[in-house]
C-alpha cells in the first residue's frame, strides 16, 4: 500500500508535555520530558505513556512496572525542561537540585513546574516500532498547583523548542 502521509496534518494532534519518571531495581531514579502520556480509562483509572525503547527511562520502567508523571506547567522555562529533556541520565542525576517527592510505591515524582502528579503501576505495554507504550492503573494523583498546563504546541511556538531525536515526533523540526 502506498503512503501517502503530509506530517504538517500530524501538526493538529493536541499534546501537553510532561515528566514521567520511573526508578530501578537499585533505587535510582530517571525522568524525562514526553508528549505522549494520555488518560485511557476512566474506572479503574488508567493511563498510557510512550517512550523511545532506548531511553533509561523505558528501561527502568521495563525494570519496576512503576511510573510517574508530572504535568508540566506553561511557566516552566527552557531550562527546566531542557535538564529532563535534552540530557541523558546514564550521564547526570536528573533530579539533582529538583523538588520531587517519593509516591507510595516509591516512585520519584517531580514537583518543579507541575500542575499535577499520578503514580501508575504498569498492568501491560505493547511495542510499536521505535517506541514502547506503557499501560498503567493509576494509584495515586494529586493537583500540586493551579495554572495552565505546557502544550506541546506552545513548547515549540513560544518557547522556541525542539524535538530531541528520540522523541516521536523529532522528524517534524525541519517542517517548523
Amino acid at each position: 500500500m502506498e503512503k501517502n502521509i503530509d506530517p504538517k496534518a500530524l501538526f493538529s494532534f493536541s499534546y501537553g508535555m510532561y515528566i514521567v519518571s520511573s526508578l530501578n531495581s537499585k533505587g535510582r531514579y530517571n525522568g524525562q520530558v514526553a508528549n505522549a502520556a494520555m488518560q485511557v480509562t476512566g474506572d479503574p483509572c488508567g493511563v498510557a505513556v510512550c517512550l523511545h525503547k532506548s531511553n533509561l527511562t523505558t528501561e527502568y520502567i521495563g525494570e519496576s512496572n512503576l511510573f510517574s508523571v508530572s504535568v508540566l506547567s506553561s511557566e516552566a522555562p527552557m531550562t527546566f525542561i531542557g535538564q529532563f529533556g535534552f540530557k541523558c541520565g546514564r550521564d547526570i542525576d536528573k533530579f539533582c537540585n529538583v523538588k520531587y517527592e517519593l509516591g507510595s510505591t516509591g516512585v520519584p515524582m517531580v514537583l518543579d513546574y507541575a500542575l499535577a502528579v499520578l503514580e501508575a503501576r504498569v498492568v501491560g505495554s505493547f511495542d510499536i516500532f521505535t517506541h514502547r507504550m506503557f499501560f498503567g492503573e493509576v494509584i495515586s494523583s494529586r493537583v500540586v498547583s493551579p495554572g495552565e498546563p505546557l502544550t506541546y504546541s506552545d513548547y515549540h511556538l513560544i518557547k522556541k523548542g525542539k524535538s530531541p531525536k528520540n522523541a516521536p515526533t523529532f522528524v517534524f523540526n525541519q517542517l517548523k
